[in-house]
């Protein structure tokens, strides 16, 4: 019986042609002529002025953190319900995550709930699209203009998405995206700041290199930075994904609707299946995503996944309920209801760019299997 990834991903464009020019010539490190160019093209694709290409989407957050400046004392409204690395990057600059809880319809942060949670501490709102549906950016905006605040867009999950018809990640002041594998374009890993700001560009570029001095002497340093550089073979790769983007959006939206016709039995059961849409967008399924009637009905269905050969991941677990931040002190006697529902009860099924249609057809076969 054939093993099904949770995800694979599709590299049938210019991936190896791209790739070989980089050995050809020798241009494998960070100084290659691709990382120019897949910077520009995909700040244009999305709608910003500068692309500063990085290591990783965790690494975009730690430089978009530090180039807006916040710092100790300060707090950063976020949603409790996403992976680590926002909440990992505002406590490593010495600031506070501010917790939301999120939503069940579209899994979203409640945006209902970030202004009570704003005070003379708050300086930036940092949003994470989640799993295939943008965060209601409207609200946000009125209340980042109304008490002056920072937006840092979080749109790892969401390339080529749209809210309202204007692509995920041109909204924020500073916007993160990653290019992991799972991602609907991949750099094998990597990532990308994106900003329309001239002086944080230069930041954030500085930053990702020991922050060299642009003039004088070159190992001369007066701040600290990280080495977070992208190297010219991965760009290569994501200049030949992004090429790929329009057919790797269409490829998950017919995934996801595929998934949902033969799935919608589970809402029977007391099954959550993802939003098709909302009032801003077009579910882009980053992952198709289950959320069970209860802990014991997940754990059940996802061994017999497993025993079937067929993979599965867990959905995110809550920020609030992480040891090492309860070990800081943090979050003490918070209680996020939602979050924790999906935390628990919520993973995602096989959703990757390379599942083939005999792998969803087995997919839903034996989940029909299951119930029956």
């Amino acid at each position: 019986m054939k093993f099904i990834p949770v995800n694979t991903p599709l590299l049938n464009g210019n991936e190896l042609k791209y790739l070989t020019e980089c050995i050809t010539t020798g241009w494998i490190s960070s100084e290659g002529p691709f990382i120019k160019e897949f910077e520009a093209k995909f700040s244009s694709y999305i709608g910003q002025k500068h692309g500063i290409a990085v290591s990783n989407g965790s690494a975009a957050l730690d430089i978009a953190i530090k180039a807006l400046g916040i710092c100790m004392g300060d707090e950063v409204i976020m949603p409790t319900f996403t992976i680590i690395s926002p909440a990992q990057s505002i406590v490593t600059a010495g600031a506070t995550p501010v917790l939301v809880d999120c939503s069940l319809t579209n899994w979203n942060m409640n945006v209902v709930e970030i202004e009570s949670k704003i005070t003379e501490r708050t300086k930036a709102i940092l949003v994470v699209h989640i799993y295939g549906l943008p965060v209601d950016m409207s609200s946000i905006l009125t209340l980042a203009k109304r008490y002056k605040l920072k937006i840092i867009e979080d749109a790892a999950e969401v390339h080529g998405q749209t809210y309202n018809g204007q692509k995920c990640g041109s909204f924020g002041d500073v916007s993160i995206f990653s290019f992991y594998p799972n991602k609907h374009i991949t750099t094998g890993e990597g990532g990308m700041i994106l900003t329309n700001d001239q002086h944080l560009a230069d930041r954030c570029q500085k930053l990702r290199n020991l922050c060299f001095e642009p003039y004088g002497p070159r190992f001369v340093h007066y701040e600290l930075g990280w080495n977070y550089r992208m190297t010219n073979l991965q760009a290569a790769l994501g200049l030949a994904q992004l090429e790929q983007i329009d057919y790797f959006i269409d490829k998950k939206r017919k995934l996801g609707s595929f998934y949902q016709r033969e799935l919608s039995f589970l809402k029977d059961f007391g099954f959550l299946l993802p939003e098709e849409s909302s009032d801003f967008a077009e579910n882009i399924y980053w992952v198709f995503g289950l959320v069970a009637s209860s802990e014991e009905e997940k754990e059940n269905l996802v061994a017999f996944l497993n025993q079937n050969k067929i993979a599965t991941r867990p959905f995110f677990w809550c920020m609030h309920e992480q040891p090492v931040f309860k070990e800081m002190g943090l979050f003490q006697n918070e209680s996020y209801p939602n979050a924790e529902k999906l935390a628990r009860n919520g993973f995602y099924l096989p959703s990757g760019l390379g599942t083939e249609e005999e792998d969803l057809e087995r997919v839903v076969s034996v989940i029909k299997n299951y119930k029956n």
